[in-house]
């Protein structure tokens, strides 16, 4: 013997009769703050900000850089002291 019952509800009704919790707000309050992440994490890939971050003295840590490829560069056919 077979037996189909069909129940037509709701989600929430169906929560509820089985006694389960209420997760919408909780889950409301979680998507937000994904959504405020993301927002966040857009406006720091702007190129300008992106430049800030990584190069956090501006041009001078720019001349650095080239500095230190220079010495590099110029050290490179050195040959190194013997003990």
């Amino acid at each position: 013997m077979k037996v189909t019952i069909d129940i037509d509800c709701t989600p929430e009704e169906a929560r509820t009769f089985m006694g389960l919790p209420d997760v919408q707000p909780m889950q409301e309050r979680l998507l937000s703050e994904m959504e405020e992440r993301m927002r966040q994490n857009v406006r720091d890939m702007e190129p300008e900000a992106m430049l800030n971050k990584w190069l956090p003295l501006g041009l001078q840590g720019m001349e650095n850089v080239q500095k230190a490829m220079w010495a590099a560069m110029t050290n490179a056919g050195k040959t190194p002291p013997k003990d």
